[in-house]
């Protein structure tokens, strides 16, 4: 019993010397609140309601992105949910892309180096090659954003939807 005790101590031990301190990010700071995006995606224009807040204990940013277009059943067209968090060990911001699109697979997860205005996340495919990019911009003198997203298919990349972030 005395060794099962010391063994579940260790382990406790362990678990919280490994646990990383709740983020500091003033970039990501910029990104909580209330956001209008407006732009267009492909030449469609469109307008995508975006919050954001603090979760788990200051882990993680979360983003929940609803578009104003509706489909035949009344839903939105577009909805996602985001987890933007930073590894103190890589020194980068990743983030788990969920949407309506479905299929979480290692596609979905983004890498952005650590930048003073921009989080230019990178997405990859099975082999490792880059398929996308989603690079946030930060504007301090605006308090703006705005939302680059592009395919990328053999290392050429094409425009994919265009949004400038406006507080609500």
């Amino acid at each position: 019993m005395k060794q099962l005790v010391t063994l579940s101590m260790f382990f406790v031990t362990l678990a919280v010397s490994a646990q990383q301190a709740p983020v500091t990010s003033p970039l990501l700071d910029h990104f909580a609140g209330k956001w209008v995006m407006q732009g267009t995606v492909g030449k469609k224009p469109t307008t995508h309601d975006l919050e954001a807040e603090w979760v788990l204990q200051h882990h993680y940013l979360r983003f929940h992105e609803v578009s104003r277009d509706k489909n035949e059943k009344g839903e939105p067209q577009y909805e996602a949910t985001v987890f933007i968090g930073w590894n103190e060990k890589t020194r980068k911001y990743g983030c788990a892309w969920m949407d309506v699109y479905g299929g979480l697979t290692t596609e979905s997860i983004g890498l952005a180096a650590a930048k003073d205005n921009e989080l230019a996340f990178v997405f990859t495919d099975e082999h490792g090659e880059t398929n996308f990019t989603n690079t946030f911009i930060f504007d301090p003198k605006t308090d703006t954003w705005e939302d680059q997203l592009d395919n990328v298919a053999k290392g050429v990349t094409q425009p994919f939807a265009r949004f400038k972030l406006a507080k609500q």
